[in-house]
C-alpha cells in the first residue's frame, strides 16, 4: 500500500509574502478585454473586406429582414433571463 508523503502540493512562498488575488483577477480581466477589442476589429475588417452584407441584401432582402429580427429578439429574450435570475435579497 502506497503511503502519501506528507509535503505534497504547493507551499507558499518562502518569504512569506502572499500576492494580492485582485491583481491577478485584474490582469486576467484585461487579457481579456483587449482580446475582444482584438477580435472585433478582426471581424470587422474581414466583414468589410469581404463585402457580404451588399451581396445579401441585393438578392434575398426579406430573409435577411427576418433573420435580423428573430436575432434581435433572441437576444432580448437572453437579457430579460439574465434579468430574472438574480437572487432576491431580504
Amino acid at each position: 500500500m502506497n503511503i502519501a508523503p506528507e509535503n505534497t502540493g504547493f507551499d507558499p512562498s518562502a518569504s512569506g509574502a502572499r500576492r494580492n488575488p485582485a491583481v491577478a483577477e485584474l490582469i486576467a480581466s484585461a487579457g481579456l478585454a483587449l482580446a475582444t477589442i482584438v477580435m472585433a476589429i478582426a471581424v470587422t475588417a474581414g466583414v468589410a473586406h469581404a463585402d457580404v452584407a451588399d451581396s445579401v441584401l441585393g438578392n434575398e432582402g426579406s430573409i435577411f429582414a427576418v433573420a435580423l429580427v428573430l436575432g434581435v429578439a433572441f437576444i432580448g429574450m437572453g437579457g430579460l433571463t439574465l434579468s430574472g435570475s438574480r437572487p432576491k435579497r431580504h
